[in-house]
């Protein structure tokens, strides 16, 4: 059996992204949380990936290298 009184209490709590969604959980710390990514919009479970190109870094990258072939056919 176990003891009495040594467990932290739970409280419900909410958590807020910077995209604006929230949900509701329960935690050990009375308040709430702020996120700057959830899986509301993270690119993995959203599936929408979010580029950020400064200063045309991916171009520069797709020009060095168009003329590679890394199919590994000869």
């Amino acid at each position: 059996m176990a003891k009495q009184g040594i467990h932290p209490k739970l409280h419900l709590i909410t958590i807020s992204c910077s995209c604006g969604s929230s949900f509701q959980t329960m935690s050990t710390k009375d308040g709430g949380y702020t996120v700057e990514i959830c899986s509301a919009c993270h690119p993995f479970y959203s599936g929408k990936q979010k580029i950020v190109d400064t200063a045309g870094r991916i171009e520069k990258f797709k020009q060095k290298y168009k003329k590679a072939d890394y199919s590994g056919k000869k």
